[in-house]
């Protein structure tokens, strides 16, 4: 009842969030803990907070007054004051969304909604033992992988685990360009050592691609020293990047030594089985019907994981708009309907995008020099779909893939031929990347 009349406040006075983003945000992590006799009674999170809304208290008041529309008055307490409080004061708990939404986590990035395969039952393992004992299993734990492929919501399904047997335990997730504007801003405003209070602190610290902290000296130097507060503590670090710690150029030495003295895991493409699990679980978060030969078809054709939900509502609006449910029948028609509107406007980057993708291999590598034989053949492949999808000349595939001359790509057009005549799994390969170019969202 109080949160829903707080929230309901909250909504009336969105204006103000446009106005001052400030004032609204701080007003909005303020917590209703009990009304009394008109009065209103918010718990702030900091001093700061407490002097701040202090200030802001008649225009509060008068917007109270005039939702509610009686005579209604606010008062401040600070969390830490609560304990000397009277006793409805005694017995306020922050809800666990509260718990969560503070600690940067999102509410369905639990172990429950984690779809389990052989491309990533290895980091499920690993994620549920750092879960279970933090700081001891394996420190720091790092995964690695592509876009989509689960990364985030393992780390962050560690931290639930946490959080759920001690709420009050110090867990923050966020991402590495966080971790550095908050750095950034903190020296700006001479408030360094309150950060280094607020990270050094932490019983788990996940940090979301760490990669971007590389080539940044003062950012490095900094989480070194967090890092190594947290861990001799005691403390658990996660980490999340697109390539292994060995690969990321420009980061120092230390950190790198630091970063592979745990467990590093990596996290392989989602196969069909696992893109199918992944709809259905996707469905059933959101209350949409759909059968699992449905789901297969739509898993097979959609390779990109981070496509799939959008997929699936692009369909669950199609059928509430025609009246049909998601059935075989509304998938088929989706498809050809956006193979024919996204045929006509293919370009080569998303072809070259689209094998990338497929075969976990950066346009760099594509385009480099390696002659890696996973690389390769991701290269020789972009060359034979840019001809055949797009009929490109040879000069113009050679440009686009950083090719000294044509003679690379007929090289490239026979090889690809060769494989998809006698080689049945390659088949399958070709036959999903070329389906993904006309289904992409």
């Amino acid at each position: 009842m109080l949160k829903s009349f707080w929230d309901e406040f909250l909504a009336a006075i969105k204006d103000k969030k446009r106005k001052n983003p400030i004032y609204y945000s701080i007003l909005k992590d303020a917590l209703p803990i009990k009304i009394k006799d008109d009065v209103v009674i918010l718990s702030c999170a900091s001093m700061g907070a407490k002097k701040y809304l202090e200030k802001k208290k008649q225009d509060i008041e008068r917007s109270l007054t005039l939702y509610a529309q009686k005579k209604t008055r606010v008062e401040f307490l600070m969390r830490a004051d609560q304990g000397a409080s009277e006793s409805p004061l005694l017995s306020f708990q922050p809800s666990k969304e509260d718990v969560f939404r503070r600690a940067g986590l999102r509410a369905n990035f639990t172990f429950e909604n984690f779809a389990v395969s052989p491309t990533n039952q290895v980091a499920f393992a690993a994620a549920q033992a750092v879960g279970k004992t933090p700081g001891s299993s394996y420190n720091p734990l790092f995964f690695y992988g592509g876009v989509g492929f689960g990364k985030t919501h393992l780390a962050q399904a560690i931290a639930h685990v946490v959080l759920e047997e001690d709420a009050t335990s110090d867990v923050l997730f966020c991402s590495s360009e966080t971790f550095m504007n908050e750095l950034i801003e903190s020296i700006r405003g001479k408030t360094t050592p309150r950060f280094r209070k607020k990270y050094r602190s932490l019983r788990l610290i996940v940090i979301d691609d760490i990669q971007f902290i590389a080539g940044k000296q003062t950012v490095q130097e900094e989480f070194f020293h967090t890092f190594n507060s947290v861990v001799s503590a005691g403390g658990q670090v996660v980490l999340t990047s697109d390539r292994p710690p060995q690969e990321i150029q420009k980061l120092e030495d230390r950190l790198r030594s630091r970063f592979s003295g745990g467990l590093i895991v990596d996290i392989q493409q989602p196969d069909f089985e696992l893109r199918t699990a992944i709809l259905l679980i996707k469905a059933r978060e959101k209350n949409i019907e759909i059968d699992i030969e449905a789901a297969k078809i739509i898993a097979e054709t959609v390779i990109d994981t981070r496509s799939l939900e959008g997929t699936l509502l692009s369909l669950y609006a199609r059928g509430v708009a025609n009246g049909q449910a998601v059935s075989l029948e509304l998938i088929e028609d989706f498809f050809h309907d956006k193979a024919k509107s996204r045929k006509q406007k293919l370009a080569p980057q998303d072809i070259i995008k689209a094998v990338c993708s497929f075969y976990d291999v950066t346009q760099s590598q594509l385009k480099g020099a390696s002659r890696k034989s996973a690389i390769a053949l991701a290269r020789q492949v972009a060359m034979f779909l840019l001809r055949s999808e797009l009929r490109l000349n040879l000069e113009e595939v050679a440009f686009l893939v950083k090719r000294k001359d044509h003679t690379t790509v007929i090289h490239a057009m026979n090889k690809v031929r060769n494989l998809n005549m006698r080689d049945g799994s390659f088949r399958e390969e070709l036959s999903s990347i070329t389906r993904s170019l006309f289904v992409s969202t």
